[in-house]
């Protein structure tokens, strides 16, 4: 078994640096770097320095763990999960993914048989990834009996999380000896938080950073930050403000590119643009010291408590330096975030090989570890995995499956205030079966209807059905602008010559009032469109519809989220006291205006008339937009389109939970 060198070796280390500094006879010209060399001489004689240090001192990791280029192992990431409770874009494909069996996820006791194996052989620092690792079912005993690995040389226990389900949690796993926390958060504005993640749940992650920033008991509090260019990159700013009266350290992370997250390299800001903006407002920032291996460029501002940093995997990688292995949560030991090849340990535990047999397919994995990545335009994104799965598999038995529902675009930007659990749930990666274990039983895969054996489109066949009664209720939204909503209701007190509107709004005004009246206009086009809905998809049945009932009607709702405690209310004043004013008032509520429209559909036939309501419903929302474009093109947003009622066919009747419009 791997002996660490003993703490006499350690001291010597430091003899031999100063040594090495200040020596004339060991030759300083071929070790110390000479100024005025050229960058890639300066580079060549820094290698050398390093290597004659690590040389002279020996190594401090089992030689498994040490690569073809002398880099040296000792920090493991380990994924416990490929679930988590969010959908941020950058992470999870739109079209879903789908999860590995449960029997394929490591079991407890193999997490912790691997990491036994990983801490004798010099590994001294463990984080907790996934997924999300607070779903992990048994998170907490992990955590206690990870930290009786001390006594072999674990330093220290880390996790990432984003902190949804982590508040209550946070000091049990505290207690059990969780040493550094990082809280993933890329917004500090709770509605764009949605459209990142797809969820809501803004609050519950600043409960758990304040929660986490009182204790006295953590070693390191960080916030990851992945900045995308036009969505969160003017928030920069606000986030180093949060620095100033916390011992936090925020980190600036590059957008990545991952298995179906749609990468461009024009929605990634490099670090260096964020540091200038960053000096823009604070002239005084300095660089901060690193720790030896850290992905970070630290910065600290004088006055701050806290620092901030720069993750620039992309514009500055820090490949070099990398001491970093990977386990994902169904076993394969990974040893680039970025490389597609990967060997299964799982297989070979369950296989029945021994701890050294294990050792030398861990090494065999360390020594392929090429000396750095790709460039950023060349990634592989194909073979690889998805961010969320750097702990899964791709292609799995879809019972398993992330559902997949359309990507999240600008017409998803819609009011946390209108937002209900039912919609949330779209997201929902846990098997319909009540039973909330990481574990569940599959059910059944889903067939679709109109696809036949052969994988082509197919109309399906009701020439057996008897026709029988069916109602069908389907609703949707338009949320729009106050000036839109006053020429929609009839309320608008915006005369062109009363002095409040500009001559471009006064003649954007005439025009949209030339259109005639918007609802009216917009119901009939939601009548029409309901009967030639079989002329605009495809693969529905032409129905001799009974009877059409479009309705639209105005909406004012007023958005304001009262704190519900006082570790609530300290959250978001941490967040509210930093956030740059982006037209948002973070105290008082906000009219929100929008139009509903309701459509319902009834006919004697062999199939039903969803399709039909849903029709009329989309075909009059996009009327009211058409109507007002004149006034509001910009800022108008379709959303909550579904089918509310469904009675007869089948598949018998339903009424959606109460809530939607």
């Amino acid at each position: 078994m791997f002996h660490r060198p003993a703490a006499s070796s350690l001291v010597a280390l430091g003899c031999i640096s100063r040594n090495l500094r200040t020596s004339s006879a060991s030759g300083p010209a071929a070790v110390l770097p000479n100024p005025g060399s050229s960058a890639t001489a300066l580079r060549a004689q820094i290698k050398e320095r390093i290597s004659a240090i690590d040389a002279a001192r020996g190594t401090s990791v089992s030689p498994f763990l040490i690569d073809a280029f002398n880099r040296q192992h000792n920090y493991l990431r380990i994924s416990l999960t490929e679930r988590c409770n969010l959908r941020c874009f950058y992470c999870m494909p739109s079209e879903g993914i789908e999860l590995s069996p449960p029997e394929h996820i490591l079991s407890d006791d193999e997490v912790i048989r691997l990491a036994t194996l990983f801490v004798e052989s010099g590994v001294t620092k463990i984080r907790l990834t996934g997924g999300e690792p607070t779903v992990r079912k048994g998170i907490v005993d992990i955590v206690g009996r990870l930290n009786e690995l001390r006594k072999h040389g674990l330093e220290s226990i880390g996790m990432t999380t984003n902190g949804i389900a982590l508040h209550r949690k946070l000091p049990a796993l505290i207690e059990n000896g969780l040493t550094h926390l990082n809280i993933s958060l890329d917004t500090l504005d709770p509605f764009k938080f949605e459209i990142m993640t797809r969820r809501m749940g803004h609050d519950a992650v600043l409960r758990s950073l304040q929660t986490a920033l009182e204790s006295s008991e953590l070693k390191s509090v960080k916030l990851n930050v992945v900045v995308v260019k036009g969505l969160n990159d003017h928030e920069v700013p606000d986030f180093v403000e949060m620095t100033k009266d916390n011992r936090l350290s925020v980190r600036f992370i590059e957008f990545m590119p991952f298995t179906g997250n749609k990468w461009d390299k024009a929605k990634m800001v490099p670090s260096s643009e964020l540091l200038a903006r960053i000096r823009e407002r604070y002239p005084a920032v300095r660089k901060g010291s690193d720790e030896l291996n850290d992905t970070a460029r630290s910065y600290i501002i004088p006055g701050h408590d806290g620092s901030f940093g720069f993750i620039s995997s992309m514009s500055d990688h820090f490949c070099g330096s990398c001491n970093r292995l990977r386990l994902t949560a169904d076993g394969q030991i990974k040893v680039c975030l970025f490389d597609a090849k990967e060997i299964s340990l799982r297989d070979q535990m369950r296989g029945g090989l021994s701890d050294g047999a294990l050792l030398n397919t861990i090494g065999r994995a360390v020594m392929g570890k090429k000396e750095k990545h790709a460039g950023m335009e060349d990634i592989d994104v194909v073979t690889n995995r998805p961010m969320i799965l750097i702990g899964g598999v791709h292609r799995l038995p879809a019972s398993r499956s992330i559902r997949r529902w359309p990507s999240t675009r600008a017409f998803d930007l819609i009011p946390a205030s209108c937002a209900t659990p039912a919609v949330v749930r779209r997201f929902s990666t846990t098997v319909a079966t009540g039973n909330n274990s990481d574990t569940a039983s599959p059910t059944p895969a889903p067939r679709l209807t109109h696809i036949d054996d052969s994988g082509r489109a197919s109309m399906v066949d009701v020439a057996h059905k008897e026709p029988t009664s069916r109602v069908a209720t389907a609703s949707g939204r338009i949320t729009i602008p106050k000036i839109a909503y006053e020429l929609a209701t009839g309320e608008s007190t915006m005369d062109e010559g009363n002095g409040r509107l500009t001559d471009v709004q006064a003649a954007s005004v005439r025009k949209a009032r030339a259109k005639g009246d918007v609802l009216t206009v917009a119901q009939l086009a939601g009548i029409m469109g309901c009967k030639r809905t079989a002329e605009l998809i495809p693969l529905c049945h032409p129905l001799q519809l009974t009877h059409i009932s479009v309705t639209l009607h105005p909406e004012v709702v007023y958005e304001d989220r009262p704190a519900s405690d006082a570790s609530t209310a300290g959250a978001r004043a941490l967040a509210q006291g930093t956030r740059s004013d982006i037209g948002l008032c973070p105290s008082a509520a906000r009219p929100v205006y929008s139009i509903v429209c309701r459509a319902t559909v009834s006919c004697e036939g062999k199939t039903g008339v969803e399709m039909e309501a849903l029709t009329a419903v989309s075909v009059g929302l996009l009327t009211v937009w058409d109507m007002l474009k004149a006034v509001a093109g910009r800022e108008m947003a379709i959303g909550e389109i579904m089918v509310t009622r469904k009675e007869g066919g089948a598949s018998g009747s339903f009424v959606r939970a109460a809530g939607h419009p």
